[in-house]
This record gives C-alpha cells, structure tokens and sequence, in this order.
C-alpha cells in the first residue's frame, strides 16, 4: 500500500520555499498567511449609502503585512477575496523579489484605493438604476 504523500502539489512547494527562507521572512510569511485566513464573512443588510474610507494615516515605518491589515480597516467594504491576487503578487514581490516595502506599500494603497472607487461607481450605478422609474408604471 502507498504511503501518504504529505500534501498537495502546492503544499510541498510551500513547504520547500518556506524552509529555503531566512527565520524573517518565514515570520512575515507566516503573519500574510494569517492575514488571508481571518476573513470574516458578514450578513449585513443591504447598503443604502456607500461607505467613505476610514482614515487610518499611513506610520513612517511600517511593514507589508502591517500595511495590508490597515488598508483592510481603512477599506473594510472592500472583499478581501477581490484583493487575493494582487496582493500577494506585491507579497511575493517584496519577500521573494526584494522588492522595497515602501514600493510594495505604495502600490498596495493605489490597488485599495482603485477597488474602492470601482466598488463605489458601482453601487452608485446599481442606486441609480434603482430609482429610475419602471416601464410598467406609465
């Protein structure tokens, strides 16, 4: 009989770039795969008003993962589902690449502030459409 085999093609492959990293950047990788786990989901009502962005100021020194929890409670209307390629495209480009944390966190700010304006035209959109009148009331 076959012996397990520990895991997913991806799995192993994540085992091995972890085990290749240094003890700091096993920890960074190890609190982005936290942030992706904590996404809470929500049964809220519908949304009458869009939301306007919580102003949270950006520190002088601050971390990826640091940044990326507070462009979350900045941006909380925003599904962390719609930010998961991106995101850890600039992730990976700063922890495997190099890639300067201010350069990463700079476009991680334009990638949140982009979602939130296309969200926001379209639920105004969807609230316009919604108050024009019906055809059937003529």
């Amino acid at each position: 009989m076959p012996q397990q085999s520990g895991g997913s093609a991806e799995e192993k492959r994540l085992r091995k770039w972890y085990r290749a990293m240094n003890p700091q950047d096993q920890a960074t990788l190890m609190r982005f795969a936290e942030f992706l786990a904590n996404d809470p989901s929500s049964n809220d009502p519908p949304m009458t008003v869009f939301p306007e962005p919580e102003a949270i100021e950006r520190p002088e020194q601050e971390s990826v993962v640091k940044a990326i929890k507070r462009l979350t409670n900045t941006y909380p209307m925003i599904d962390r589902d719609r930010l998961l390629n991106e995101t850890s495209s600039l992730m990976t480009a700063h922890v495997i690449h190099g890639k300067t944390a201010p350069a990463v966190i700079d476009e991680l700010e334009a990638m949140f502030a982009k979602h939130y304006a296309s969200l926001k035209a379209e639920f105004v959109e969807t609230q316009n459409l919604a108050s024009l009148p019906s055809a059937d009331n003529t």
